[in-house]
């Protein structure tokens, strides 16, 4: 703000008074600035006035947080608004499955698998079957990824669990083709790929044996979070302490049924949790620690 500068002379002359005024002198002094925001650290600072407010976080910085505010009261100190802590996820009191389910959170559910095919069909066998050690190392590296990174990153398939499904569906021979449909590794159906990869945004190739082992990897992760919300409450783990001598005690034994018989088979609204094939788990509960492929 500017000051004003006054001079005043007064004389008294035959007996009249005479007022001079002197004239005013206007000296600007440097504008006080504001505290400008704090910026990310990419993000160049900006001088701000009074009149003008910071430009809106980009979508991308909200994701991560958005950059501290600065108070612009004199009198109080710059704080930075403290982020308030995620609440935690309820522990469940059991681990056995609901009596009575929830509604399912997935809505868009993958196609029915196909009816099976005759006993007497022998499969077929199409383009260059991948080594032992390149089936490994895809299907340990499906077993590796993260399917579920926003709503679900606890959900994690157990290496040994899509190993042994993967020798109970093909013997790890990448080039088979059943006799209903399924491809490769996994054995996986051509719907069902299609479905996967529009569910999660993917491109896979069910005729790629890694492509393929993600693709079966993303089936399991699925059906976890689906029969785990409904069933277990969002506890999706899948360890095999958790198991009973029932076999629709627990999480695992209701993935693996699903895998062979589909979703709809396993997990029914408003019913207790089915095992429509025990024999099928029973086999993939056993390969899981006695397979010959776990030594490859």
């Amino acid at each position: 703000m500017g000051r004003n500068v006054g001079r005043f002379t007064v004389a008294l002359v035959a007996g009249l008074l005479l007022a001079t005024g002197g004239a005013c002198a206007t000296v600007d002094t440097p504008a006080v600035e504001l505290p400008a925001p704090v910026a990310l650290p990419e993000e160049q600072a900006q001088p701000s006035s009074e009149s003008v407010e910071p430009s809106p976080t980009p979508e991308a910085v909200e994701a991560m947080g958005a950059a501290p505010k600065v108070s612009r009261s004199p009198s109080a100190s710059p704080k930075a608004s403290a982020s308030p802590k995620p609440s935690p996820k309820p522990k469940r009191t059991s681990t056995a499955p609901r009596a009575v389910p929830k509604p399912p959170t997935e809505t868009k559910v993958p196609p029915a698998p196909p009816k099976p095919a005759p006993s007497s069909c022998k499969p077929s066998y199409k383009g260059d079957q991948a080594s032992r050690a390149q089936a490994k190392a895809a299907l340990t590296e499906a077993a590796g990824r993260v399917y579920w990174p926003t709503s679900a990153p606890d959900i994690r398939v157990p290496v040994d669990l899509i190993k042994a499904t993967a020798w109970q569906e093909s013997g790890w021979q990448s080039n088979i083709v059943a006799c209903d449909g399924g491809i490769g590794l996994m054995q996986v159906m051509p719907d069902t790929a299609t479905w996967m990869n529009q569910r999660f945004g993917q491109n896979y190739d069910v005729w790629d044996y890694r492509d393929n082992a993600y693709l079966g990897g993303t089936y399991l992760a699925w059906l976890t979070k689906y029969i785990g919300d409904m069933y277990f409450d969002a506890d999706y783990r899948l360890d095999t302490d958790l198991c009973t001598s029932e076999l629709n005690s627990c999480l695992l034994n209701a993935v693996i049924a699903a895998y062979n018989y589909g979703h709809g088979a396993v997990a029914r609204e408003g019913q207790p949790l089915a095992i429509p094939n025990p024999s099928y788990v029973r086999n993939v509960r056993a390969l899981m620690t006695e397979c010959v492929c776990l030594g490859y």
